[in-house]
């Protein structure tokens, strides 16, 4: 009788904390196994899952991780869970064995409805729960709960991501990552460090986005023909503190055309300013042209109403003019130097990632206030810079 007490008081109070133990065990084993430079000799990796559900510039931020897995898992198979919104960022990269990607229900089509977008989901994950994953890599910035729980559900050997001991989403399979730096870190290093469980210990390599041949076929056959390189003018912001004014951009593209004789390709996203749900800049392009009736040859008009076709486009610019967003990172993935406007945006944890690239932000944070002066001298002072290293 006493021992049958003993064992259901041992049984209550396993079953009340035992995430707490299970979660206290892996942290103590992953750092007891770092010290020995060894972290998951347990398991024999073969099948390796990313998942990375938010924009695009968060996804090119992530390609470097992909570059370090495959390099140190030649044989692993490498698959990468995205939403169909920032999907086209991966389409072509060389070291993903597969992508599955879902549509977030701000995302879903005219006339589709929320229940459908979520079944589907349903049958995504039930679909990759068959895969039977060795590790799931919940990649992002801080402690992401939903993630965390979309990996329980494909039940993995293992879970790794950026959690709290003592959160309630912990349990057996994740390993939990204290997300805090000692200093600051740019996007691309600081989800890095997902990695180091896996044994991946050298410094992150270049970003990497690869357009469609196809796509940038078609866009290079509709140049007009003529002399000079093309820059990349990508007018587009989310953020309003972040978009520069027409006559800025038609100051600027005037005077770069008189004294480098550069051409452009206007890039911007297609739409209504007013548009609630894909705000678009068609009045500001038209504004712009308008003002450049002189230079009707040298600039053209290329609005991309799917993210493949802005990639396509920037990957046929020399160098590339926008400011801080999805656009610039893509730019940094094709390897173009950039001058890059921003407003209030982190630069340490932002700026392109190891592109050439000349920064202007003001104090006022706000990128209006950048002047058309100070834009030509950062385009001469990179375009000198790449002369150089030629």
């Amino acid at each position: 009788m006493v021992s049958r007490c003993l064992l259901s008081g041992v049984w209550n109070v396993w079953r009340q904390h035992r995430e707490d133990w299970l979660v206290g065990f892996a942290v103590l084993e992953y750092y007891r196994q770092r010290d020995g430079g060894d972290i998951l000799p347990f398991m024999n990796i073969e099948k390796i899952l990313l998942i990375r559900r938010d924009n695009i510039g968060d996804l090119v931020c992530t390609t470097p991780m992909f570059e370090a897995l495959r390099r140190h898992y030649p044989q692993a198979r490498i698959d990468v869970l995205v939403n169909s919104y920032n999907g086209p960022v991966i389409a072509a990269n060389p070291y993903i064995d597969h992508i599955y990607s879902y549509t977030k229900a701000k995302h879903r089509t005219s006339g589709e409805s929320v229940l459908r977008v979520h079944l589907r989901r349903l049958l995504l994950l039930w679909q990759m729960r068959r895969r039977r994953y060795d590790v799931v890599v919940a990649v992002g910035a801080g402690y992401l709960p939903k993630v965390i729980r979309m990996a329980r559900l494909l039940r993995p050997r293992q879970i790794i991501a950026f959690a709290p001991p003592q959160s309630r989403c912990c349990a057996m399979r994740l390993l939990a990552i204290d997300s805090a730096t000692t200093r600051p870190l740019h996007e691309v290093e600081d989800v890095y460090r997902l990695l180091l469980p896996l044994d991946v210990t050298q410094p992150p390599p270049a970003s990497l986005v690869v357009p469609d041949a196809s796509l940038v076929a078609a866009i290079q056959a509709r140049l007009p023909p003529g002399e000079g390189p093309w820059i990349g003018v990508h007018i587009s912001s989310r953020r309003p503190n972040q978009r520069w004014p027409v006559e800025s951009f038609v100051a600027l593209m005037r005077t770069l055309h008189q004294r480098h004789g550069v051409r452009f390709i206007l890039l911007w996203s297609p739409g209504a300013q007013d548009n609630p749900f894909h705000p678009g800049d068609d009045e500001k392009a038209v504004a712009i042209i308008a003002a450049l009736p002189d230079m009707a040859t040298a600039v053209y008009p290329c609005p991309t109403q799917e993210l493949a076709e802005l990639i396509a486009a920037l990957a046929l610019c020399q160098c590339v003019i926008c400011s801080d967003g999805g656009a610039m990172h893509v730019a940094a993935g094709l390897g173009k130097p950039i001058v890059c406007f921003f407003g209030g945006t982190d630069t340490q944890r932002w700026h392109p990632w190891q592109v050439a690239h000349v920064l202007l932000q003001k104090t006022s944070q706000v990128v209006a206030d950048i002047t058309p002066e100070e834009a030509v001298q950062a385009y001469e002072s990179l375009a000198l810079h790449s002369e150089d290293e030629r």
